[in-house]
């Protein structure tokens, strides 16, 4: 497998991007100062116009205006590391996934070739930072100031996860599925990034490795050659540049796990369905929680008094998007919008609302969404130290004339 045109080195490729019709260009106001002051647009090898949060590791954000639709474009996808020596294409050359463990019987090794052979699942999903939003809270908290492009959704293919843990002979007593990618680190000391899922949500038939990613390879800055796809759950799950596959009887403990992406038990409705991995005082980050972002207009712009189209997009972990209501005046008073067609229960649902005549001025837009299981965006954010699924309403600040 080569793909000889993809990224060599992600420092040099970055180029400052120039602007065009429709494309962001205003960082967020609730960003914090310092990071307004570094953050920059720049294109990368097979992306196209991306907010740049830091090059080692690399990791960059989509612009808002990329979410006026259902699918997002793999040159769009954003980008999120943990570790900062990220393998090339030619580093895939002669890729192999392994598959043992304790809780297998037939332990196998599975080329692309094999993958290519199985059943195909084929899903459309959204893939979100558990980091989401974190820079737009207030108070500020530690870490990476990611904003709004933290996500995004893609289709999806590949075999599902369960047949190939079948085909090695799964175990009835098999409790965690453990993965690594090709990712590692320059530094000596920083734990090798590894993560595992509880079996039954690795037997989901939704739950793929993917290696397809709207009806193409994948890029290599998202997980070129596999990965793994856990729909509904925050994206520290979907492993990249999948090498190795444990079926293990035991639950994972390292400092992926034990230590980063928990919280305090309480503190967080999204925390949960995670046994294994449960402490008396912690669990894991695991589900988004419902969401909405307004795509159009884009803050700072200029709107027509005479009436004008607030568009974006809503998810959630899966009970699919019920109602998504807009705000014209900061939350004060809300309207249900009109929404597109379901596509899936991953997906985006698409939203719009036709805002009649207005005076000319500034106003505040907002948009709030709720899941089939009747769950709401809420107007202050849950009590989590490291700004995990922030899920608070964004207002957009735009001018009538």
């Amino acid at each position: 497998m080569r793909r000889r045109n993809l990224i060599g080195g992600v420092a040099a490729a970055a180029l400052t991007s120039p602007a065009f019709a429709g494309e962001s260009t205003v960082l967020p106001e609730e960003l914090p100062s310092g990071a307004r002051q570094v953050l920059r647009f720049v294109n990368l090898p097979d992306k196209r116009r991306m907010l740049e949060l830091s090059i080692r590791p690399p990791n960059y954000e989509t612009p808002v205006d990329a979410f006026s639709e259902a699918v997002t474009p793999n040159e769009r996808f954003f980008v999120r590391y943990h570790l900062d020596r990220v393998p090339t294409a030619d580093d895939m050359d002669g890729w192999a996934l392994r598959i043992d463990g304790d809780a297998v019987s037939r332990p196998l090794q599975l080329k692309m070739s094999d993958l290519l052979d199985m059943p195909s699942t084929e899903v459309l999903s959204v893939c979100q930072s558990a980091d989401y939003r974190r820079g737009l809270l207030q108070p500020h908290v530690a870490g990476l100031q990611w904003g709004e492009g933290a996500m995004g959704a893609a289709l999806w293919r590949g075999p599902s996860l369960a047949q190939v843990l079948q085909r090695a002979g799964l175990k009835p007593d098999a409790l965690e599925i453990w993965t690594r990618g090709g990712d590692s680190s320059t530094i000596p000391g920083v734990p090798p990034y590894q993560k595992s899922i509880p079996i039954q949500k690795a037997l989901d038939t939704n739950t793929i490795i993917a290696i397809s990613m709207n009806d193409a390879p994948l890029p290599v800055l998202n997980g070129y050659p596999a990965r793994l796809v856990v729909p509904g759950w925050v994206g520290t799950y979907w492993m990249k540049h999948l090498t190795h596959i444990q079926a293990s009887t035991k639950p994972l403990v390292n400092f992926w796990m034990s230590d980063d992406y928990r919280v305090p038990n309480g503190s967080a409705s999204h925390a949960h369905n995670f046994p294994s991995q449960a402490t008396k005082d912690t669990a894991p980050i695991t589900e988004l929680a419902v969401n909405s972002l307004i795509a159009d207009p884009l803050e700072g712009h200029e709107v027509d008094r005479s009436g004008f189209s607030i568009r974006g997009v809503a998810w959630d972990s899966g009970a699919g998007i019920n109602r998504v209501e807009v705000s014209l005046d900061g939350g004060r008073t809300w309207q249900d919008s009109l929404l597109d067609r379901p596509l899936g229960p991953y997906a985006f649902r698409r939203f719009s609302l036709l805002a009649g005549l207005l005076r000319p001025g500034r106003y505040r837009l907002l948009s709030r969404a709720t899941s089939m299981s009747g769950e709401t965006q809420g107007m202050s954010p849950e009590r989590r130290a490291s700004g995990y699924n922030n899920n608070v309403p964004q207002g957009i600040p735009v001018v009538v004339t």
